[in-house]
């Protein structure tokens, strides 16, 4: 086990530096692979044969997760056994033939854009922090990042007179992001009146490029809890019989797009998705709307 203590140290480094996986990510590879160490017991994972790792997959079967998370188990393991087989820890790699589950297909939940305006209506801005939360929905709807993203964002990735804001996403993917008019508006006067009374009592340093955007009430950067519990709070008190998380504003953005006509690409590059795969969910939301389109543009539709 030692040993293993060792590539599991070194494939820490891997995984954060090389792949630039996150955090949440790296911890979670970690927390599987040390799983697995620790139900191989004495036995070093330089030794183990595909027999075994068939015999862990029927392990972790019994406690019947689900299957994302599975998967993540069994991609874990793929790429612990691709990192030691690369620095030649091993002579071959055992997980090559290690076949991840097939992702079932949810279609993501969103709300109307009358449940987002009754939402974000519903926010109280008679205090700083509460002009601060309607400022972050605003731009949630407006931009569709994710809630990490508006949570990083810094002043030097503003540019307001252009209405754009460049964002981070994952993998520290850079993109561009557009805003809507009433957005820029919101983020305006909370950034020339609220921003500094939201930390009152204390002393908030000097704005620059790096500055956060929107910070918590002692003056250090809003976390993503933050967000989530503001959206709660306000879905509870209208008694809006959904669960709405900041993700589910990315994912009403996305579907306000494709139903009102939005190429795919676009949405795909606004989104910041590695793949159109990811985008294209969005297109089964509507099938009505689907339905209407072809209707009109298909020659033989009638």
């Amino acid at each position: 086990m030692d040993n293993s203590k060792n590539y599991l140290n070194s494939f820490k480094t891997y995984l954060a530096v090389e792949k630039n996986f996150s955090a949440h990510t790296t911890r979670a590879y970690l927390s599987d692979i040390t799983s697995f160490l620790l139900w191989l017991e004495n036995k070093d994972c330089t030794e183990v044969k595909i027999a075994e790792l068939k015999d862990y997959m029927h392990f972790i079967q019994k406690y019947n997760y689900k299957k994302t998370t599975t998967a993540r188990k069994i991609a874990a393991l793929r790429t612990f056994y691709k990192y030691l087989f690369r620095e030649r820890y091993i002579d071959n790699n055992p997980a090559l033939s290690l076949i991840l589950p097939k992702k079932s297909k949810s279609l993501p939940k969103f709300l109307t854009p009358e449940e987002i305006e009754n939402i974000l209506s519903n926010v109280k801005i008679d205090t700083p922090a509460g002009y601060r939360n309607r400022t972050i929905l605003e731009l949630l709807w407006a931009t569709g990042m994710r809630v990490s993203e508006l949570s990083g964002l810094n002043f030097g990735d503003l540019n307001l007179e252009n209405n754009e804001i460049r964002v981070f996403g994952k993998g520290a993917k850079e993109r561009i992001v557009l805003i809507s008019e009433r957005a820029k508006k919101y983020l305006q006067q909370y950034l020339a009146a609220a921003r500094s009374l939201v930390a009152e009592g204390y002393k908030l340093d000097t704005v620059t490029e790096d500055s956060p955007v929107f910070i918590n009430n002692t003056g250090y950067r809003l976390q993503t809890k933050s967000v989530r519990n503001a959206i709660k709070q306000v879905v509870e008190s209208i008694e809006l019989p959904k669960k709405v998380t900041p993700h589910v504003f990315r994912h009403s953005f996305a579907t306000h797009l494709i139903e009102n006509g939005a190429d795919l690409r676009v949405v795909q590059e606004l989104l910041g998705h590695a793949s159109i795969s990811n985008t294209q969910i969005y297109t089964h939301i509507s099938p009505q709307h689907l339905q209407s389109v072809y209707d009109s543009a298909h020659p033989h539709a009638n």
